[in-house]
C-alpha cells in the first residue's frame, strides 16, 4: 500500500508545483522584458525630444543634427543598441551605426509603422532564453502636432535572455527545494496514515498464528483508522473470549468424561474375567475404550497447549532433538524401524523446552506409526538464517498433494491410513505448541517416498 500511496502523493505535489512553476516562469520572463522595454521607451522619448528640432532639409548645417548623431553613436557604442531617426519616407535622418537601414519587414518595421500614427509601438513579443532575436521599440517624433519621423531602437537580447535564465534557475532551485520538502512531507504523511495499518497487519498475523493476546495500540493515524483499530480490538477480545470458553469446555468435558470412562474400562476388564479367554467381542470393546481414552487425552492436551503460555528461553535445540531420538529408540527397535539423528551437535534457539519436546514427540510418534518395518526415520537439526530447523523424515507411504494441504487439521486422517491407531490431534498439538513460542511446522514430500516434517524455532527472541 505504501508503494502505491507514496507515488500518488509525490505526483500530486509535483503537479501542483509545476502548475505554479510555469506561470511563475512566464511572469519572471515578462517582468524582465518589461524592464528592458521601459528603458527603451525612456531612451526613444529622449531621442525624440532632440530629433523634433532637427531640420532634415539642412542636415549638413544643422548643429542639432550633429548633436543627435553624436548621441546616437555614443548610445550605440555604450549599450550595443542600434538606434536611428527615420522620416516618413523611411529615410534615415540619423542612425548608429551609420549604415543601419530601416528594415522592410519584421518587428522593427511594425513598430515604425505604428509610431507613424502617433502611437508608441505595442509591447514586443515575449523573448524566451532559447530565441536569438532583437527587441524593437519605436516612438514618434512630433513637431507642431504632426508626426515628422520615428525614433527606432533595435536591442540585442543576450543580456535579457541571460537574466531570464538566471531567474528561472533560481526559481528551479526553489522548486526543487519545495519538491524535496514535499517528498519529505509525503513520506511523513504516508507513514502517519499507514502506521496503524502496519500495526493492524502485524497484530492480525500474531492472532492468526495463535498469539491471541496481541492488540492494536491506536496512538496515531487518521481518526477512521483509530476507530478501526478500536473495533478490531473489540473483535479480538470477543474472539479470544469465545475461544477461551471453547477451550475451557473441551478441557472440562475431557476431564469429566475421563473418570467415567476409566470406571467403564475397569468394569469391562472385570466383565472380561467372567468370559472365556479369547472372546473377540470383549477384546474389541477394550480396544475401542482405549481409543476413546486416547482421544480424550489428546483433547485435554490440545486444550492445555492452547491455554498455557510458552516459557521461552535460549535452548539447545539440537540437544533436545537428540534426547527425543534416544527416548523413542526402544519403540523404533520394537517396530524394526531404524531411528537415527543427523546434523549439528549444538544449535541454540528461543523455545519452550517442554513444548518443543512434546511437539517432537508427536511428530516422531507419527513418523514411527506410518513407517513400515525395515525402513528408516532420520531426525536432523540445521541452524541457518533466522531460525533453527529440526526435520523428521520418514520413508513411509507419504501423502498426496491434496493430503499435504490438510495435514495438521484437527481430527483429520488420510482415508488410506484409517487402520492405524491415532486421534488425528497429535500434529495439531505440535503446531499449537510451536506457535505459542513463535515457531512453525511445515510438511513436505520426502524423496523417494515418505513425509518430511520441519519444525522451526527462531534464533532470536520473538
Amino acid at each position: 500500500m505504501r508503494s502505491r500511496l507514496l507515488p500518488l502523493l509525490i505526483i500530486l505535489m509535483a503537479g501542483v508545483l509545476l502548475a505554479l512553476g510555469f506561470p511563475l516562469a512566464a511572469s519572471i520572463a515578462a517582468a524582465q522584458q518589461q524592464r528592458v522595454v521601459v528603458d527603451r521607451i525612456d531612451d526613444t522619448t529622449r531621442f525624440a525630444a532632440l530629433a523634433q528640432y532637427v531640420s532634415a532639409g539642412a542636415a549638413a548645417e544643422d548643429e542639432r543634427l550633429s548633436t543627435l548623431r553624436a548621441e546616437l553613436l555614443r548610445y550605440q557604442q555604450l549599450y550595443g543598441i542600434r538606434a536611428g531617426v527615420f522620416d516618413r519616407n523611411r529615410h534615415a535622418t540619423a542612425a548608429a551605426p551609420v549604415s543601419w537601414k530601416l528594415p522592410t519587414q519584421g518587428e522593427a518595421y511594425t513598430a515604425y509603422s505604428e509610431a507613424l500614427y502617433g502611437h508608441r509601438s505595442h509591447d514586443p513579443e515575449q523573448v524566451w532564453p532559447w530565441q536569438r532575436r532583437t527587441l524593437a521599440v519605436a516612438s514618434p517624433v512630433v513637431r507642431d502636432g504632426d508626426v515628422v519621423g520615428v525614433i527606432l531602437t533595435d536591442s540585442p537580447t543576450g543580456a535579457l535572455r541571460s537574466r531570464i535564465l538566471r531567474g528561472w534557475l533560481v526559481m528551479g532551485a526553489g522548486e526543487l527545494a519545495a519538491m524535496a520538502v514535499a517528498v519529505g512531507a509525503a513520506f511523513r504523511l504516508a507513514g502517519w496514515v499507514l502506521r496503524p495499518v502496519r500495526v493492524l497487519d502485524r497484530v492480525t498475523h500474531d492472532i492468526a498464528t495463535g498469539r491471541m493476546k496481541s492488540r492494536v495500540a491506536a496512538a496515531g493515524g487518521p481518526p477512521e483508522l483509530r476507530r478501526l483499530a478500536g473495533s478490531f480490538n473489540e473483535m479480538a477480545d470477543n474472539v479470544e473470549q469465545v475461544l477461551e470458553q471453547q477451550r475451557a469446555f473441551v478441557a472440562d468435558a475431557s476431564h469429566q468424561l475421563r473418570n467415567p470412562l476409566s470406571a467403564l474400562l475397569l468394569r469391562i476388564e472385570l466383565l472380561g474375567l467372567e468370559l472365556p479367554d479369547g472372546n473377540e467381542e470383549i477384546g474389541s470393546v477394550k480396544e475401542e475404550g482405549k481409543r476413546l481414552a486416547s482421544v480424550l487425552d489428546d483433547l485435554l492436551g490440545l486444550a492445555l497447549a492452547e491455554h498455557t503460555a510458552a516459557d521461552l528461553a535460549l535452548t539447545d535445540i539440537a540437544a533436545i532433538a537428540l534426547e527425543r531420538v534416544e527416548a523413542w529408540r526402544p519403540v523404533a527397535e520394537r517396530k524394526g524401524v531404524d531411528l537415527s539423528y543427523e546434523g549439528v551437535a549444538a544449535a541454540t534457539g528461543w523455545a519452550d523446552a517442554v513444548g518443543l519436546s512434546s511437539a517432537l514427540d508427536a511428530v516422531v510418534d507419527n513418523a514411527l506409526k506410518f513407517t513400515p518395518e525395515g525402513e528408516r526415520v532420520r531426525v536432523s537439526t540445521v541452524g541457518s538464517g533466522k531460525s533453527v530447523e529440526v526435520t523428521v523424515a520418514d520413508h513411509g507411504p507419504g501423502l498426496t498433494d491434496d493430503e499435504l494441504a490438510r495435514i495438521g487439521d484437527r481430527f483429520w486422517r488420510s482415508t488410506r491410513h484409517q487402520n492405524i491407531d491415532g486421534s488425528g490431534l497429535g500434529l495439531s498439538i505440535a503446531r499449537v505448541l510451536l506457535a505459542q513460542a513463535g515457531g512453525s511446522i511445515s510438511y513436505h514430500a520426502n524423496q523417494p517416498h515418505g513425509l518430511r516434517v520441519a519444525l522451526a524455532v527462531p534464533r532470536t527472541a520473538p
